[in-house]
C-alpha cells in the first residue's frame, strides 16, 4: 500500500464515524464513499503547494478583495499586483482574498456562483498565476448562499436538489435562544410556487443559510472545498463556521455537529493536501473562539478576534494594563496551530470578543468616541428581545485619530504603533489592503451602497492610489514606507517565527511590553501607548546578566542597558543584545 492509499484508508476509516455522529450509521457508509468519491476525482487536479503547512516569521498575510484597486476595464487582480511590485515588493508571504466570486450583496458574502470568478476581479488564470507566487487564501462562505444561488432558485420552484438544501421556519417559532449577530428577523419571508414560506437566514434575507442536516449539502459544500483546493488554495478560510449547524432549542452556535465537520474538513486536507492550513472565522468570545483548534484536529489557525478593540481600547485610552493582562493570560496555541493577528478587515471591530473583559461603561465610552472620528456602530439581536452594539464601523486609520480627550496630531504614529504592536505578537500577522494604505473613512461609499461597513471597503483607482501613495506630504506614503520598512526588519528576526516563546511583562501602564525568544535571537519590543514621552528604567526590565549594549532595530540606535530611557509618544522599540 502506498504512502497515498495509506492516508485514503485512514481517512475513510475517520470519515465514516465523523459522519455517523452527523446522520447515523445507516447513512454514514453511503455518504463515506460519496465523498470519497469527490476525493479520487478531485485529487489528481490538486495544486501542490512546494512549502509545507507550517509558517516563519516571514509569514504575513494581506487581507484584500481582487477588485479594491481598479484601473479602467483591466482586472483588480493585476492592479493588486502593481500595487505589491510598486510598494511592497517581496514582502507580502500570503493574501487572504475575500470572496471573488459573483454576489447579490454584502460586497461577496451573498455568493451566486461559488465556482466562477467575477469579471472586476479576473479570470482563474489569474488566480493560478497569484498562486504561483503567493499562498493564497481561499473564502469558503460555507453557512449560506444568495437567493440569486442556482440551488436557491431550484427552492422557490421546488425542484430538486435545492428545493431540500434550506431550513423553513414558522415565522411564530420561538427562536429567543438562538444566537444572532443581526438586529434582523431570522424567518425571512420568500416567494416560491408553493406560496410564501419562511426560511432560515442568520445574517440577512439575501443570505439563506444552509442545511447541513441533509447530507446532499455537505456533499455539495465539499465538492466547491475541492475545487477551492484544485485551483492553488494553500488557505481556505472557514467564513462564519460557528452558526453552520442548526437545533431549535440550543443556541445553534458552536454546535459538536459543527465541530465535526470542522474536523471532517481537517481529514481531508490531511489525506490529500497535508500542506494547505484551515483557518476558521469565529467573531465569538477568546475562549470560544479557541475551541476551534480542537484536539489539534480542527483550524490550524484562528483569528485573534480579541485584539483589535483591545488594542484601539489602549491606544484610545493611553493605558496599557488590559491588553497586558489580557496578552498574559493568552496561552500558547497548540503544536502545529498559531493565531492570525490583525487590527482591521472587511468588517468592522467585532465587540463580542470583550464580553468578560471590558465592561459596558467603559465600551459605550468607547463607541461614543468612535462617532466622534467618524465611525458608526452595527447592532446585533439578543435572546432578550433586546439589541446591543456588535461591531464599530470605522477604519482602522481613523479609529486612531485621537484619544477619549478627541483628534490630536499624533494619527500617523499611533497607528503605526498598533500595526507594529499586532505584528510583534505570537502568530502571523494580518495586514488589511486599507491599513497598508492609511486609508481614511470612506463616507461616500456608505452614502452610495447604505451598508456601514462600506465606511472600510473603499475601492481605489490606480491613478489615485498611486498619487497619494507617492506623495511625500499625505499620511498614505508615510503609513506604507514606515510599515514596508518594519515588516522586512521583522522578517530578519528569528524571535517573530509564529511559534517563538512570548513573555508579556507589566511594568508600568504607560508601556505594553513584551518578549519573543527563540534560539540565538530575542527581541524585547516596548510600546508607549500614550501621547506624552515616558521614561522607562531598563534596569527594570533587561536582566543584569545579558549584553550591556543594546540595538533598537527600528531607530537603529545602540541603547546601553543600563539607562532610563525616554520613550516618545507612541514610539516603538525592538531591542536586541548586540554585545556583552
Amino acid at each position: 500500500m502506498t504512502e497515498a492509499e495509506a492516508r485514503l484508508a485512514a481517512f475513510r476509516e475517520s470519515a465514516e464515524q465523523r459522519l455517523t455522529l452527523l446522520y447515523g450509521s445507516e447513512r454514514a457508509a453511503t455518504v463515506t464513499d460519496q465523498l470519497i468519491g469527490l476525493l479520487n476525482r478531485y485529487q489528481p487536479a490538486i495544486y501542490h503547494h512546494t512549502r509545507a503547512a507550517d509558517w516563519d516569521e516571514t509569514d504575513n498575510i494581506l487581507i484584500t478583495y481582487g477588485d479594491a484597486i481598479r484601473n479602467r476595464e483591466e482586472p483588480g487582480l493585476l492592479q493588486l499586483e502593481r500595487f505589491l511590485e510598486a510598494f511592497y515588493p517581496n514582502l507580502i508571504s500570503n493574501i487572504h482574498l475575500l470572496p471573488f466570486y459573483p454576489y447579490s450583496s454584502d460586497d461577496g458574502f451573498s455568493v451566486i456562483d461559488f465556482k466562477q470568478v467575477r469579471d472586476t476581479v479576473g479570470q482563474w488564470d489569474h488566480i493560478d498565476a497569484l498562486a504561483r507566487r503567493f499562498g493564497i487564501m481561499f473564502d469558503l462562505v460555507l453557512n449560506h448562499c444568495s437567493r440569486e444561488n442556482l440551488w436557491f432558485i431550484e427552492y422557490i420552484q421546488n425542484v430538486e436538489p435545492g428545493c431540500n438544501y434550506f431550513i423553513e421556519l414558522d415565522p411564530n417559532t420561538d427562536v429567543s435562544m438562538v444566537t444572532r449577530p443581526r438586529s434582523s428577523p431570522l424567518a425571512a419571508p420568500i416567494n416560491t410556487h408553493r406560496g410564501t414560506r419562511y426560511v432560515w437566514a442568520t445574517f440577512s434575507e439575501d443570505q439563506i443559510d444552509l442545511n447541513y442536516a441533509n447530507p446532499d449539502v455537505l456533499l455539495a459544500m465539499m465538492d466547491v472545498f475541492l475545487f477551492y483546493l484544485s485551483k492553488g488554495a494553500r488557505l481556505v478560510r472557514l467564513d462564519a463556521v460557528a452558526f453552520l449547524w442548526k437545533q431549535l432549542g440550543t443556541s445553534c452556535i458552536h454546535l459538536p455537529e459543527t465541530h465535526e465537520v470542522v474536523k471532517l474538513m481537517r481529514d481531508i486536507v490531511e489525506a490529500i493536501a497535508p500542506w494547505v492550513i484551515l483557518v476558521t472565522e469565529t467573531n465569538v468570545p477568546h475562549e470560544e473562539n479557541l475551541s476551534y483548534f480542537g484536539d489539534c484536529d480542527e483550524a490550524s489557525m484562528v483569528y485573534q478576534f480579541a485584539l483589535p478593540p483591545l488594542l484601539l481600547y489602549t491606544l484610545n485610552r493611553g493605558n496599557a494594563d488590559l491588553l497586558t493582562n489580557w496578552a498574559m493570560s493568552l496561552a500558547p496555541p497548540p503544536p502545529q496551530c498559531t493565531y492570525l493577528n490583525f487590527t482591521a478587515s472587511h468588517d468592522g471591530i467585532g465587540l463580542r470578543a470583550l464580553e468578560g473583559i471590558l465592561p459596558a461603561y467603559e465600551i459605550q465610552s468607547l463607541l461614543d468616541c468612535m462617532h466622534q472620528f467618524g465611525g458608526y456602530v452595527s447592532m446585533k439581536a439578543n435572546p432578550n428581545g433586546k439589541d446591543s452594539p456588535y461591531e464599530i464601523n470605522i477604519s482602522y486609520f481613523d479609529a486612531l485619530k485621537g484619544t477619549r480627550t478627541g483628534p490630536d496630531q499624533w494619527q500617523v504614529e499611533r497607528f503605526l504603533c498598533s500595526q507594529t504592536l499586532m505584528m510583534s505578537l505570537q502568530g502571523i500577522p494580518g495586514f488589511y489592503l486599507q491599513s497598508l494604505i492609511g486609508t481614511p473613512n470612506d463616507i461616500a461609499g456608505v452614502e452610495r451602497t447604505g451598508r456601514l461597513r462600506s465606511i472600510n471597503r473603499k475601492t481605489w483607482q490606480w491613478t489615485d492610489l498611486n498619487q497619494v501613495m507617492t506623495d511625500e506630504r499625505s499620511s498614505s506614503y508615510v503609513v506604507s514606507q514606515e510599515l514596508a520598512r518594519r515588516i522586512t526588519l521583522r522578517g530578519q528576526q528569528k524571535a517573530f517565527h509564529p511559534e517563538a516563546r512570548q513573555r508579556v511583562i507589566d511594568l508600568d501602564s504607560a508601556f505594553f511590553i513584551l518578549r519573543r525568544d527563540a534560539e540565538d535571537s530575542r527581541v524585547y519590543g516596548i510600546f508607549n501607548v500614550t501621547a506624552t514621552p515616558r521614561t522607562l528604567d531598563l534596569t527594570r526590565l533587561l536582566p543584569s546578566q545579558e549584553a550591556w549594549v543594546y540595538q533598537d532595530l527600528i531607530s537603529d540606535e545602540e541603547i546601553n542597558s543600563n539607562v532610563e530611557l525616554t520613550v516618545s509618544p507612541y514610539q516603538v522599540i525592538w531591542l536586541v543584545p548586540v554585545r556583552e
